[in-house]
């Protein structure tokens, strides 16, 4: 992977997030499985880096994060998919219009969530041992962390072409 340090979380999490059938993937874990997809994306950015998330370390970093994802990026995606079929008046021209605006209001408030991640990632990567091979212990530890089991078939296989993705990064 030719990622670096340097390499900010942002950008990472574009380039991976928009390879193909990484963007489905995600949703599926997040809508099945409960996956904050951008902490999936900062364990795979912290495992592009060599460094492997533990358990401990994701569950204090969560904490720092729920907040804003349950009370700002949540009702954020709450609302735009609502607007996809009612209530009435939607969907129409005028509530496509609406629902743009609170979907570039979504991605905003996750690009801020990657920000805060971020700067937990790079406190990690001053203090971590080096780990080349981290991405799938990275990626299963995030998903038992909000499914609190692990993954059923589809699941798997869903988790599986991210991490292909990944490899090809």
């Amino acid at each position: 992977m030719s990622s670096t340090p340097n390499d900010g979380l942002w950008n990472f999490a574009l380039a991976l997030y928009g390879s193909k059938g990484v963007g489905d993937a995600c949703l599926q874990l997040q809508d099945e499985s409960g996956v904050d997809v951008p902490v999936l994306l900062f364990a795979l950015w912290l495992a592009a880096n060599s460094v492997e998330l533990t358990e401990t370390e994701l569950a204090r970093i969560d904490s720092l994060i729920k907040g804003w994802r349950e009370e700002v990026v949540r009702p954020l995606r709450t609302i735009r998919r609502r607007l996809k079929e009612g209530p009435h008046p939607a969907p129409s021209a005028d509530t496509d219009a609406l629902r743009n605006s609170i979907k570039a209001a979504e991605l905003n408030s996750e690009k801020i969530e990657l920000a805060l991640l971020e700067a937990e990632g790079r406190s990690l990567m001053t203090r971590a041992e080096n780990k080349p091979d981290a991405a799938r212990g990275n990626a299963v530890t995030v998903v038992r962390h909000y499914r609190e089991a692990d993954l059923d078939e589809p699941g798997q296989q869903a988790l599986d072409a991210i991490l292909a993705a990944f490899d090809r990064l």
